[in-house]
């Protein structure tokens, strides 16, 4: 293209459709390893920092994480009101714990992630992100499956976060998209606990899953709620969904908001206040139709399965 200046040789290709990719150009290859679950990539890139990229999916990178993490942590930690005991379900680049940490009321973080290769390689990569927080004495890391934990543990939690990487047909976390991942959830939560999910792409032709999600959710909790943040890097709005016992105010008042964060956290937020609540909960029109219409509940039996994997490459010249 005429005017056009590409300053990477090495491109990571992500497949979003069919027929659409986003190439990230990447400048260096900080970690990479073949682990027993996923590949793993710790790449710098040109534009949007260092990024976690697993199985060929973009998870999330330094120059816009905050976009995706604050919302998947905050919205909950701020229905609970005063949460002490916060379960993470993933969550490997260590941003989550972070989000949870924000808050004075947290005594105690547990954060289970199946691969410790991964964990272990974003401990040393991306610092910018996890900033200290996997060495915060509140914090605890197990490796091991989410859905082992979930049966065998006898603690009730408060907030359930489930930050996992896309529901690939051959990764490790399809079966935790499912009605019966959600229920052991809701077996381990508090009485008044709150659940939140990442919930896939709303882009308007792909959002299929988000809206079979939340309707899975809802199958489990008596109010769910789903919303959205874009996310740049993505290449798509990316939409989650909370689950509770207890009413979720979908038109929240921000001043309301802004106390509450002002008076419960250490502050730091760089996108999320009461403003920014309020609008990630006004949902699109086609967004609420399509999950008002929709009937499909994911299973065990039945499980999500996402589009496709990424590839990394040389670019080509032509002389």
């Amino acid at each position: 293209m005429p005017g056009s200046e590409i300053r990477a040789d090495f491109w990571m290709n992500e497949y979003i459709t069919p027929w659409d990719i986003y190439a990230h150009g990447i400048t260096s290859v900080l970690a990479y390893r073949r682990t027993a679950f996923q590949e793993m990539y710790i790449v710098e890139t040109g534009a949007y920092g260092k990024a976690l990229v697993l199985d060929g999916k973009w998870q999330s990178s330094t120059g816009d994480e905050f976009l995706y993490h604050e919302p998947l942590v905050q919205p909950a930690m701020l229905l609970h009101g005063g949460p002490g005991r916060v379960l993470i379900l993933g969550g490997g680049e260590g941003a989550t714990a972070r989000e949870v940490l924000r808050w004075k009321s947290v005594e105690r973080v547990v954060m289970i992630d199946i691969d410790g290769e991964v964990v272990d390689a974003c401990r040393e990569h991306l610092a910018e992100m996890h900033q200290g927080a996997f060495d915060d004495p509140r914090v605890e890391v197990r490796i091991q499956d989410a859905l082992d934990f979930l049966d065998a543990t006898t603690e009730s939690w408060d907030v359930v976060i489930s930050d996992l990487s896309d529901p690939i047909e051959d990764g490790p976390s399809f079966k935790l998209f499912t009605k019966e991942y959600f229920e052991r959830v809701r077996r381990v939560m508090a009485a008044d606990g709150v659940f939140v999910i990442q919930a896939g792409p709303v882009g308007p032709v792909e959002m299929r899953m988000h809206v079979r999600l939340v309707r899975t959710v809802m199958a489990v909790f008596e109010h769910v709620q789903s919303y959205t943040s874009h996310v740049p890097s993505y290449a798509s709005p990316w939409g989650f969904a909370l689950g509770s016992s207890r009413p979720i105010d979908a038109r929240p008042d921000p001043d309301a908001i802004d106390r509450q964060l002002a008076e419960h956290t250490n502050g730091g937020l760089r996108m999320l206040d009461g403003s920014a609540l309020l609008g990630m909960f006004q949902i699109a029109k086609h967004i609420r139709r399509a999950i008002a219409e929709e009937t499909h509940i994911y299973t065990l039996a039945a499980p999500p399965k996402f589009f496709g994997k990424g590839a990394a490459g040389q670019a080509s010249s032509k002389g």
